[in-house]
């Protein structure tokens, strides 16, 4: 497992409140970055976990919470460690 030190190594960070993970991909053009998020949403949807993100051309804003617990859970760690490894 991944812990939430492991993904602020890795530029993940805890939004003000603590209670979600965010973070900004970069890639080289918009194909790559809604590659990206699609093969994110395949995941996504096999954990029934789903983000919060944003796109503009090459980047990828992501935000990670647990609406029914009111904070993070290891659902959101599950995923962000899963998008670390599909961002390459």
């Amino acid at each position: 497992m991944t812990d939430t030190a492991e993904l602020e190594n890795n530029g993940w960070a805890k939004t003000g409140d603590g209670k979600a993970l965010e973070k900004t991909f970069k890639f080289s053009n918009f194909v790559e970055a809604f590659g990206f998020m699609t093969r994110a949403a395949i995941h996504a949807e096999k954990l029934n976990h789903h983000p919060e993100w944003f796109n503009v051309y090459n980047k990828v804003e992501v935000k990670l919470t647990t609406h029914d617990t009111g904070g993070l859970s290891e659902l959101d760690v599950k995923l962000a460690g899963v998008m670390d490894k599909l961002a390459g």
